[in-house]
């Protein structure tokens, strides 16, 4: 539990006023973790200047590679079952896999598919929008380049979507990542969450707040301005 004897102990490292810098937050995060398992690294970046109606969602390849393996399925048509298993799809079928999923079976992460077959995945809006499994042309998982779009994926490719609070949380790793990898895919993943603005959202302040922490840990804050794309996104200004 995290108001455990153990977690806050951790917590008393961290100065929860404080903005720290992306490397002093790395060097934090190793310091905090509690879990005998490799903890994920989890980042979350609070967002503002939105308007009602306005969502943020996208994909980001993390550099340093998710450290999970990920299942990814794909319904398309037989055209492309071959490509879609040569790049290392894990499950492959057409309107016999929609059947399937209609029956119960989820064995996957992610679900990519193609737009010529969209029509009949369309049947699975119930079942998967609440998992946040449905395939969808934002997120990168409704696309041609299918054999591309697996590789991706299993080299350590993540959705992101903004929750009803105006957060974006992404897993960016694991603990037992050198600081290296954990710094570029945290500033890949903020870079790439400025690229998904949406057009309505106007002026400064977009990123409101940036955090991170281990699956177990306290969070721990971060300068946005530690990263070059929140100040070029801001004019500057800081």
């Amino acid at each position: 539990m995290r108001n455990g004897k153990n977690y806050q102990e951790k917590a008393k490292l961290v100065d929860r006023e404080k903005l720290y810098s992306l490397a002093e937050a790395i060097a934090l995060l190793k310091q905090t973790k509690r879990a005998k398992f490799d903890e994920t690294v989890e980042v979350s970046i609070k967002l503002g200047s939105l308007k009602k109606g306005d969502t943020v969602r996208g994909t980001v390849q993390l550099p340093g590679g998710s450290g999970k393996s990920k299942k990814v399925a794909v319904i398309t048509k037989p055209d492309k079952f071959d490509e879609a298993k040569s790049a290392g799809a894990d499950v492959v079928g057409g309107e016999d896999l929609v059947e399937q999923i209609k029956g119960g079976f989820m064995d996957f992460d992610i679900l990519l598919a193609t737009p010529d077959i969209m029509a009949v995945v369309g049947k699975l809006g119930k079942i998967l929008g609440t998992k946040g499994l449905m395939p969808n042309p934002k997120s990168g998982t409704v696309t041609p380049e299918i054999g591309k779009t697996v590789k991706e994926f299993k080299a350590g490719k993540v959705e992101f979507k903004m929750d009803k609070a105006g957060v974006v949380n992404v897993p960016s790793g694991k603990i037992s990542f050198d600081e290296s990898k954990i710094k570029e895919n945290i500033t890949a993943i903020v870079g790439a969450v400025i690229k998904a603005k949406p057009p309505t959202a106007k002026g400064g302040g977009f990123i409101k707040g940036i955090a991170t922490s281990t699956t177990m840990g306290p969070g721990i804050k971060i300068d946005p301005y530690s990263f070059d794309s929140v100040h070029a996104a801001s004019g500057g200004e800081q």
